[in-house]
Formats: C-alpha cells, sequence, structure tokens
C-alpha cells in the first residue's frame, strides 16, 4: 500500500507530495523558505519555476513562501504587472507571472535580464511563456490540479543550490511530518 504523502522511486533530487488540502502547500512553503533563508540573506540567489494550469495553486504557494520568508501586507499577483518584487531584511524577492506573454521576446524588451542577474529570489509562474530566455531554475514545483483540493506536488531540484536546499528540506520536519524523498 502507497503512503498517501509520498510516491515510490523519488530521486535524491526531489520532493514529491501530495497535499489534501491548503495547510499542506503552507507546510511546504514554509520549510522551502526555511531551507532559502540563510542563502537569500547572504547574498545568494535562487531561481524557483512553478508550472501548473489554471488554478493549480502557484500564487497560492508563493503566497504562502513570501509570508514564511517575511513579506507582510497585501501580497498581489503579478499576473497584470508582471512582476511585483518584496523588499525584506536582506534580500530581494520577484515574482513573475508570464501567463500574458505572447512572445518571449517580451521578456527581453521589458529588461528581465537584469532582474534575474542580481541577487535574491526569483519565483516564476509560467516560465514556459519565456522559453528559452530564462537561466536554468534551482527548482522546479510542478502542480496537478485533482479537485479543489486536492494536489500531487513534484519539487524537483536542477542546481546545487537546489539539491542543498531540497537536503535542508528534507532534514527539517514539516506541519504534517518530514518532506517524503
Amino acid at each position: 500500500m502507497t503512503i498517501v504523502a509520498s510516491q515510490p522511486n523519488a530521486s535524491v533530487n526531489e520532493v514529491c507530495q501530495t497535499w489534501l488540502d491548503e495547510s499542506a502547500c503552507a507546510a511546504l512553503a514554509s520549510a522551502l523558505a526555511q531551507a532559502l533563508r540563510q542563502r537569500l540573506e547572504s547574498g545568494g540567489s535562487a531561481v524557483i519555476e512553478l508550472h501548473g494550469t489554471l488554478g493549480a495553486g502557484k500564487t497560492t504557494f508563493t503566497r504562502h513562501l513570501l509570508r514564511a520568508l517575511g513579506v507582510t501586507g497585501r501580497i498581489k499577483s503579478p499576473s497584470y504587472a508582471v512582476v511585483e518584487p518584496h523588499e525584506l531584511p536582506g534580500h530581494t524577492v520577484q515574482h513573475f507571472d508570464f501567463y500574458r506573454f505572447n512572445d518571449p521576446q517580451e521578456w527581453e524588451d521589458a529588461g528581465f535580464r537584469d532582474l534575474f542577474a542580481a541577487p535574491g529570489l526569483k519565483l516564476v509562474e509560467w516560465p514556459d511563456k519565456a522559453a528559452g530566455l530564462l537561466p536554468r531554475p534551482d527548482l522546479r514545483l510542478m502542480l496537478t490540479l485533482h479537485d479543489d483540493t486536492r494536489r500531487d506536488v513534484r519539487l524537483e531540484a536542477l542546481s546545487p543550490t537546489g539539491r542543498a536546499a531540497l537536503a535542508d528540506l528534507n532534514a527539517a520536519p514539516t506541519e504534517g511530518g518530514p518532506a517524503h524523498a
């Protein structure tokens, strides 16, 4: 019998979970914030791509992650603005949403190359809309929607920064128990 919160045969480069409610989303976001905090506050960078259909939970996860990192006040979706910056003590978070892009060249024309070159956390919804222009992400979050509350989640590390974050994530217990790799 398979445990609901884990997937068999997951590699050391990924964490797989099933979220049965929003509290599971918040728990993973909080654990990931803790795993990234020291790197970000010491001037490092991380890029996280968020994949999933409309309504899968990309923005909800991002809001929980931003809250866990210390963002206060209203957290707006960047659907129309394309990017929402968040200044935190010691680092910056840029939340991108490329859903409305029609041509990857729009990314270049908007000057986002400079934002991605700067230190801090970059959260990218709909990265496929800027195909070939984005840097390789450190982490890729893939959300599969099953119903109003249940999501299958795969968080994949694609760089040494991503692997270090997943190692820290796996070492730290979350609200629903340890993350499963």
